[in-house]
């Protein structure tokens, strides 16, 4: 791994990194070529080898294993996917069982993988806490949630309302008005998982190549500035990295770039110093549960295996959708989620930080993740995962394998699935300044929102506009 400061708490934690592997040099034919090594990537050529031995598979990655979001994310390896409710809904009640059955699997396929390949990465599966505790709105909207879920045919085993009484049993947070639990969720510490994935996937016969940023690709050729490597099918996953590729070329009425269909937005996070036992029997999570604030302005976090809170909050969208670089974080993006976990958990209000960084993470069109093979331009990818991609890229890596084989599966029957469709099928984001424009609305309108809420003196009337505003400002986007 190049020496450089750690991108994470996660990365910081990792004793023995793997040794930096070798950029691609001279020319190499394969069958099926990866750009990139997050999970995404990981995950197909896993599935691809275990199912199809004899494929000759090779990854390029810009960095080194896990430099983007797979090495920086909350570790929540939840058992679903972005908008899944509304994904399903007009399935037949018998299809959309069997569909969120998939979804709820993949915390116990992943498990299953971690035995099988000794990998040690902290999960503990716990479950996920949606909670409402700073304004009654919150207690409302996760109570029509559960109702609409119930509604789909999911039950009590399933997603469970719980008094504060219950919750704190579970979770002592500030304010409690109760809460979701949900089963389906495990936490991991992503950087030992991306970790070992990476080497589980070079046992099988992969060959990973780091410090490789294509600079030039097409159907069937990808170009760095010290190789090339020639494919029978090419897999782009890089998902929020999309605006680094190159325009698709060479493909018949294609010149096309991925960032029209990925925009990349910011997710921050801080993780507190290890926190004593009598603290943490102040807050609970012993059980390594997942929890979240129920609102628009996203929260989240969890109890690190050694006794941090690791809590996340918020994010942004950069002009033009470029990638933020640098994420030492400032004086006042630390503050706002120090006071937003102060607001949660009082007695931490003065803990101190050792960590604090953020990533990028890809956002679709109408929130609609996508696994997608296009047999004219012989491309397959995935993405879309609106930050639920550590749980999302375990299903994509499975259902990709399956569409790059030709096996018709349950994977492949999903609706978030395009079999057989072109790359501009997709839904594309509007041209800038209108994605600048309107993000930066959507935002506003949640922020305005969540602060007129969390005041218990703001009228009637003007907690009503502020939500129905952010109804509608999210509606857009949908």
């Amino acid at each position: 791994m190049p020496a450089q400061p750690p991108i994470s708490l996660w990365m910081d934690q990792i004793d023995t990194p793997a040794p930096p592997r070798a950029a691609l040099g001279g020319s190499l034919e394969v069958d099926v070529a990866i750009v990139g090594a997050g999970y995404t990537g990981l995950w197909t050529a896993y599935y691809l080898k275990r199912q199809a031995p004899e494929l000759r598979i090779a990854m390029l990655e810009a960095e080194y294993a896990g430099f983007g979001a797979s090495g920086r994310n909350g570790g929540w390896l939840l058992g679903g996917l972005l908008g899944e409710e509304r994904l399903l809904a007009a399935l037949p009640d018998e299809a959309r069982r069997a569909a969120f059955a998939l979804l709820h699997g993949i915390p116990d396929e992943v498990a299953a993988v971690l035995q099988r390949e000794g990998i040690t990465c902290d999960y503990r599966k716990g479950g996920v806490l949606h909670c409402a505790a700073r304004y009654p709105e919150q207690a409302e909207r996760l109570r029509t949630w559960l109702e609409q879920l119930h509604g789909q045919g999911l039950g009590e085993a399933d997603y469970r309302w719980l008094t504060p009484g219950e919750l704190g049993r579970q979770l002592r947070i500030h304010g409690a008005l109760g809460a979701v639990h949900s089963p389906h969720c495990a936490t991991v510490q992503p950087a030992r998982l991306v970790q070992g994935l990476a080497l589980a996937v070079e046992r099988l016969g992969v060959q990973l190549f780091e410090q490789s940023r294509v600079c030039h690709w097409q159907p069937g050729l990808l170009r760095t500035t010290q190789g090339e490597l020639r494919a029978e099918w090419v897999v782009p996953a890089v998902e929020a990295y999309a605006g680094e590729l190159p325009p698709l070329t060479g493909a018949p009425g294609r010149c096309t770039r991925l960032q029209r269909f990925q925009l990349p937005v910011q997710s921050l996070m801080v993780a507190t110093e290890p926190l004593p036992l009598e603290l943490w029997q102040t807050i609970g999570l012993e059980q390594g549960q997942a929890f979240g604030e129920f609102s628009r302005q996203v929260t989240y976090g969890q109890r690190s295996a050694d006794d941090r809170l690791v809590f996340g909050a918020r994010g942004g969208y950069r002009f033009g959708g470029r990638l933020r670089r640098n994420f030492a974080l400032t004086d006042e993006e630390i503050g706002l989620r120090r006071q937003l976990l102060g607001e949660l958990f009082p007695q931490l209000r003065n803990v101190a930080l050792s960590h604090a960084w953020g990533g990028n993470l890809g956002m679709a069109r109408r929130f609609q993740p996508h696994m997608l093979l296009d047999r004219h331009g012989r491309i397959a990818l995935a993405g879309g995962y609106g930050g639920e991609g550590v749980g999302a890229s375990n299903l994509a890596g499975r259902t990709l394998a399956d569409l790059l084989l030709g096996r018709a599966s349950p994977l492949t029957a999903q609706p978030w699935v395009f079999a057989d469709s072109p790359l501009t099928g997709l839904k594309a984001w509007e041209a800038e300044p209108w994605r600048w424009l309107g993000y930066n609305a959507i935002v506003h309108s949640f922020g305005h929102e969540d602060r007129v809420l969390a005041d218990p003196h703001s009228p009637p009337w003007r907690r009503a506009l502020a939500a129905r505003l952010a109804d509608f400002m999210e509606g857009l986007m949908g």
